[in-house]
């Protein structure tokens, strides 16, 4: 009988030892083997197996995302060909994507063994860029370098020409993006149970200026217009390409290129609104009782007045 094995995927920078030693001691007692990325092999126990990163997913039965949103992005890239469940730990900001805190995470493994998880399905976009492909789960960018000018851009969908951008960047996003870079721009939310590509300018000069949203089935092209400043093409907040005026790119929608371990879909659900709610959407008060912990609870009630 094979052996499971899983993968960690570790923030760059941030401490990540304490997390991964409750990973190596929950593996360890219970025969499960463990790999990491070979860049990651010094800060992880000798114990852990190191392979290259286009490895992990296809010798792994599920990764471990040690760190942010951005990490579990990271992850999910791996998986693209090799769909393999993704398990979020968070030490990052927001963790919009990422469900567990490290307190939680040997219970977590433990659903992880047994089966005991949702596995939720998230749709990616892939795009040609100077002869390189790329995948990105949150959003594919166009952005201006300052001092240079603007980004000038055409919108071609499905080969027709249908007008012209000037702003400071243009942001192509997937449903889990939304809450991302093209939110913050003024794109609108769309639910990840949705499948749609959403193109929304940051500050806009003129041309289109509001969102526009996209079947997943049509293609999009993005030619940068003569006089266009240099862009960056960022993917998922990672600058990959430089592209002048006479470049364009091209992005695809692809479905369920990645999975996300889920423990308790609702309940992330509702974090998730609590975050936004900080941003943008206030919540009524007995909704936001039922995301406070325990101690904020009972303050909330004894106040009885609506402010915790």
């Amino acid at each position: 009988m094979r052996r499971w094995r899983w993968g960690l995927v570790l923030h760059p920078t941030r401490d990540v030892a304490e997390v991964v030693g409750t990973v190596v001691d929950w593996t360890s007692r219970h025969g499960v083997g463990l790999a990491v990325r070979a860049e990651d092999r010094d800060r992880v126990p000798p114990e852990v197996a190191a392979m290259p990163s286009g490895a992990l997913a296809r010798e792994c039965d599920a990764l471990i995302s040690i760190g942010g949103d951005g990490t579990m992005l990271g992850a999910l890239r791996l998986t693209v060909d090799h769909p393999t469940p993704v398990l979020g730990v968070h030490l990052g900001q927001l963790g919009f994507l990422v469900e567990v805190q490290p307190a939680d995470l040997p219970a977590a493994l433990d659903r992880l063994a047994a089966g005991t998880v949702t596995l939720e399905p998230h749709s990616c976009l892939t795009c040609e860029v100077c002869g390189d492909d790329v995948t990105a789960f949150n959003d594919i960018v166009l952005g201006r370098h300052p001092g240079e000018g603007f980004v000038m851009a055409t919108l071609v969908i499905d080969g027709q020409r249908y007008g012209y951008y000037r702003c400071d960047s243009l942001i192509v996003s997937t449903p889990t993006g939304s809450t991302a870079y093209s939110y913050a721009a003024g794109g609108p939310l769309v639910s990840p149970a949705a499948q749609a590509v959403v193109v929304t300018p940051s500050a806009p000069m003129a041309g289109i200026s509001r969102p526009v949203v996209l079947s997943p089935d049509e293609v999009l092209r993005l030619e940068l217009r003569p006089g266009s400043a240099r862009a960056a093409v960022e993917v998922d907040g990672q600058v990959i390409k430089h592209i002048d005026d006479d470049g364009a790119i091209e992005v695809r929608y692809r479905r369920d290129a990645g999975l996300v371990v889920r423990l308790d879909p609702r309940r992330h659900r509702e974090r998730s609104q609590l975050r936004l709610s900080l941003l943008d959407l206030p919540l009524l008060p007995d909704q936001l009782r039922e995301l406070l912990p325990g101690p904020m609870r009972e303050e909330f009630d004894r106040r009885g007045d609506g402010r915790a």
